[in-house]
């Protein structure tokens, strides 16, 4: 669910969830909305939030054990402190609706298409909910290549920052450090199955992919031999039925360059879907180099 707001040209939302009005008092008093403010912005242990607030712990959580119920809060890591265990708690969504009478049909925000919902099983509530895995620099697989796709994966976390509440720890491993139980989490791959050897363990199931050094559409029946072509692939992930997989990657460097560059650029036409198939979330992107110095700076869609 998602609240909405326009002002003006612009769209505004917030991922929200529907909550029983036998709850409203959870959130009535204003100890209880000084604690929701807390844990909006990171996941807080319960006695942190007494000493931050200055009120007595058992206060606090008496309002903890409340909103938990509610299913306003839960818990989201577990750290052990003095030998207890602590629990750490944040918000389930950053909006909630008290819902008085049943939905209506409507057509008037029919035409919205809300961005965040591309990225939504990855960021869930404003939190990072997947394992973002790129190549290893050092040479590695049987063909010894390195990864320079590493260094172009960092603007993309920046973007994904911004869809963020707080700032995580940011959960990042090389692909030579992943294990079997890692490929269990949302992923986000980047680099192409060269030098990325998860993407090479997905690359036959997603529906644009590399085939014998191109990239192939099964959506298209196109080929793709550019350098400069990468592709963006959203998928259900292959290692776990209820994760999902998205693959920014491209046949060289400057084809994931130019991957990358789509998000900053027009993030839109990505949540769009393919050209031909708009259920499909597969694009495929090439990159320009518009002022000749050697370097992608832009991008075009393909399809």
């Amino acid at each position: 669910m998602f609240i909405i707001e326009k002002e003006k040209n612009e769209i505004y939302s917030l991922p929200a969830k529907e909550i029983s009005v036998k709850y409203i008092k959870c959130v009535g008093s204003e100890l209880a909305q000084k604690i929701l403010n807390l844990l909006e912005k990171e996941p807080i242990y319960p006695i942190d939030i007494a000493k931050t607030l200055k009120v007595h712990e058992q206060k606090v959580y008496y309002h903890i054990r409340n909103l938990e119920r509610a299913g306003i809060i839960k818990v989201v890591k577990k750290e052990t402190k003095q030998g207890a265990t602590a629990n750490f708690y944040a918000l389930t969504e950053p909006a909630f609706v008290i819902r008085f009478r049943k939905f209506e049909t409507t057509h008037k925000i029919a035409q919205i298409r809300n961005e965040s919902e591309f990225l939504e099983p990855f960021i869930k509530g404003g939190q990072l909910d997947s394992l973002i895995i790129v190549g290893s620099p050092d040479p590695h697989g049987p063909d010894k290549a390195r990864s320079r796709d590493g260094y172009y994966g960092m603007d993309l976390a920046l973007f994904i920052g911004t869809f963020l509440n707080y700032v995580p720890e940011f959960n990042v491993k090389l692909d030579t450090e992943v294990r079997d139980e890692d490929l269990n989490n949302n992923l986000i791959l980047i680099g192409g199955p060269l030098v990325n050897k998860v993407v090479e363990k997905v690359n036959p199931k997603m529906p644009i992919r590399f085939e014998n050094g191109n990239i192939k559409s099964d959506i298209s029946n196109e080929v793709y031999p550019q350098d400069e072509c990468g592709l963006i692939v959203k998928i259900k992930s292959p290692f776990n039925k209820d994760k999902y997989v998205l693959v920014v990657a491209g046949k060289r460097f400057s084809g994931t360059r130019a991957s990358i560059i789509a998000f900053l650029k027009d993030f839109k036409k990505i949540t769009n879907g393919n050209l031909h198939n708009p259920g499909i979330k597969a694009k495929v992107v090439e990159g320009i180099d518009l002022d000749s110095d050697g370097i992608i700076d832009d991008i075009e869609f393909r399809e």
